[in-house]
């Protein structure tokens, strides 16, 4: 059986355009105590967790995935209220910024670690949209304080994987995962 280790409702839903059958197991890590450069940031992070999930079912194909956004060197975590969001989104506003999601795949056979990124440029947004965005509570939990699903005239253009900014790279898992 293969588990996705997330309890993302994006990667869910992500997920389902790659395989059907699946289950989800949370991984029992805490993000907020590792500290990796931030180039390794979001493997280490995905790794972590598939490892974690995989230590409890040995007989199962595990696959885990970390994305982060990267604005000027910097990881932009998710906000951790309101007012962190508006700030993240103000910084983010009218620039380009891009997102990293790796991924591993482990079970008895194999061991896959991938990273992915994509390139992303932010609309100048005003003060009114960046309020009405974060107080609909569209910017919690989400890296970047934004999702690029959410209909909302954030993202100006990418360069790569609209799923991988979603926060599965849905199209690099099918070209180098087999999970038959």
């Amino acid at each position: 059986m293969l588990i996705l280790a997330s309890t993302s409702p994006r990667r869910k839903e992500l997920m389902k355009k790659i395989i059907k059958n699946f289950r989800i197991e949370e991984p029992h890590i805490d993000e907020r105590s590792f500290s990796f450069n931030i180039s390794t940031y979001s493997s280490e992070l995905a790794k972590l967790k598939a490892y974690e999930v995989y230590s409890r079912f040995p007989n199962d194909s595990v696959l885990a995935c970390d994305t982060v956004v990267i604005y000027n060197n910097k990881i932009i975590n998710k906000p951790k209220d309101n007012k962190d969001a508006i700030r993240i989104l103000k910084l983010l506003s009218n620039k380009e910024h891009y997102v990293l999601s790796s991924y591993t795949f482990i079970n008895k056979n194999i061991e896959i670690n991938r990273t992915v990124k994509t390139i992303v440029k932010f609309n100048k947004l005003n003060d009114k949209l960046i309020k009405e965005y974060v107080d609909k509570g569209l910017s919690k939990g989400k890296a970047g304080a934004y999702g690029i699903q959410d209909n909302y005239p954030l993202v100006k253009s990418i360069i790569g994987s609209y799923d991988n900014v979603m926060g599965l790279p849905t199209e690099d898992i099918k070209k180098h995962i087999n999970f038959k």
